[in-house]
């Protein structure tokens, strides 16, 4: 607790790294847990396949749960 996916189009592991450090900074600072509560996965999607693993099962599906929807808060 928490398990944050993080799921992108393809960048290079230094930006992929500096994005996951900033996101657990964040949790740390504002949710408080332990370092050892927290797992951040970062999965790479091609461009050509972002609808169809991304957007419609995931983005689409829940978009009950989203925060931020295509930039815009949702609360």
């Amino acid at each position: 607790m928490p398990y944050i996916a993080i799921k992108t189009y393809p960048k290079d592991e230094e930006t992929k790294r500096k994005l996951v450090e900033g996101i657990n900074k964040v949790v740390l600072d504002v949710w408080g847990c332990p370092q050892n509560a927290i797992s951040i996965s970062q999965e790479s999607i091609d461009p050509t396949e972002w609808d169809e693993k991304v957007q419609k099962p995931q983005v689409e599906a829940n978009k009950d749960k989203m925060y931020i929807l295509n930039g815009e808060k949702q609360y």
